[in-house]
């Protein structure tokens, strides 16, 4: 698992452009919006090779039970998206900012729902109590990095949103369906770490 934190470095010295959920949707791309900010933790541990993800409470109003990267919208006291996805992270997993070694971000993501997201990659250094956040996360749950990182593991898939065909990306783990901003911020990082 040691080759991780070296790998990640790599990747973020690599070039790409931002990505977004109209990447396979060019036809259903918005005028100009006004996004909101946000930042995402990709929490990688350092001594597993996992990333932490969340399923997200079925009760919530945006995004109800689906995988996502803990983080949220950026508050008028936060510093930056870094600060922003690190507070989250604390909040909604118990993942204390002083146990994330933050490597960089990885390119900006527009969300479908209007946010302007920025993926923060860190390395979790220390072992910390997992509790999610009562009401926002319903689960928080492990992949092996060498699972989410591997390109050929990724298909593209179609549904209905709002009368037209939307594209999105999936990489399945299990009983989890990992999709859409997730999966296609995941699919960019496995870009960066093949080339």
């Amino acid at each position: 698992m040691d080759e991780w934190p070296a790998r990640l470095r790599a990747a973020l010295a690599r070039e790409t452009g931002p990505s977004s959920d109209f990447d396979l949707n060019r036809q259903a791309a918005p005028q100009a919006a006004k996004l909101r900010g946000a930042g995402v933790l990709v929490p990688v541990c350092a001594r597993t090779g996992t990333l932490i993800l969340t399923k997200r409470s079925a009760m919530l109003s945006q995004h109800p039970g689906q995988i996502a990267f803990p983080g949220g919208k950026i508050d008028p006291g936060d510093r930056d998206a870094t600060a922003a996805a690190l507070r989250e992270a604390h909040e909604e997993i118990g993942l204390p900012p002083d146990a994330v070694e933050v490597l960089g971000e990885l390119p900006g993501h527009e969300t479908v729902t209007g946010f302007s997201m920025t993926p923060v990659l860190g390395l979790v250094t220390r072992h910390f109590d997992e509790v999610a956040e009562a009401g926002e996360v319903a689960e928080i749950f492990r992949v092996p990095m060498e699972f989410v990182t591997d390109r050929a593991r990724f298909r593209v898939e179609e549904r209905d949103w709002r009368g037209q065909a939307r594209r999105y990306y999936v990489v399945p783990y299990g009983p989890y369906y990992i999709w859409g901003a997730t999966a296609r911020i995941l699919h960019g990082l496995a870009e960066r770490l093949s080339t």
